[in-house]
């Protein structure tokens, strides 16, 4: 299993690119985010790995970082997410910024990507919710990693979970709620705000 390239940048493709490695080229795709942050060819370049085996191939789909390749394998865990479709969904979401999506329930963005319609992102939001507070929320990290602290919102948080609510279904009511008020939202604001999405 490979789980890491380190080589010379041999090509830049549509789709992905070739790494040099001591004189064997190994072709990885990657999505777009990770195909703008790469060197220009020739250069030396690290790409973090995920490995897929099947009977009639071996596809390697390469990362500029460990936070997008954990988002790729992830995404796949939803019913319709293949390989191709969790590369274009972190080409027009950033891993940074795709927690925050989820959890603020915003399907419209998913489908911006390609092959991506109503159905699936609503699938993905709604399957992915619950992963968020063990991911990295970007602007709202403070949502996802609250335990009694970080801030209006992870106090939010904390106050919502002891009221008997769910942590995912927290999260993603605060991050709505966040998003809606502001980043100085006050505590009760958000508070009252959360309790409106959470409500049935």
């Amino acid at each position: 299993m490979i789980a890491k390239l380190w080589g010379r940048l041999d090509q830049i493709l549509d789709d992905g690119v070739v790494v040099d490695v001591q004189g064997v080229g190994y072709h990885a795709y990657c999505s777009g985010r990770t195909l703008g942050a790469l060197p220009a060819a020739g250069s030396t370049v690290e790409l973090y790995v995920e490995t897929h085996v099947r009977e009639d191939h071996i596809h390697l789909f390469g990362f500029v970082d460990e936070v997008e390749r954990e988002w790729f394998k992830l995404l796949q865990t939803v019913q319709g997410v293949g390989a191709r479709v969790a590369l274009a969904l972190l080409a027009v979401v950033g891993p940074g910024d795709m927690a925050q999506v989820i959890a603020a329930q915003d399907k419209a963005a998913l489908t911006q990507a390609s092959g991506v319609g109503g159905k699936l992102a609503a699938r993905i939001v709604s399957e992915l919710k619950g992963a968020v507070g063990a991911m990295d929320l970007g602007p709202v990290a403070a949502i996802a990693a609250a335990k009694g602290g970080g801030g209006a919102t992870g106090d939010a948080v904390s106050a919502l979970i002891n009221l008997g609510y769910g942590r995912g279904d927290v999260v993603g009511a605060v991050a709505t709620a966040s998003l809606d008020l502001g980043g100085d939202a006050a505590l009760e604001d958000l508070i009252r705000a959360g309790l409106r999405e959470l409500a049935p």
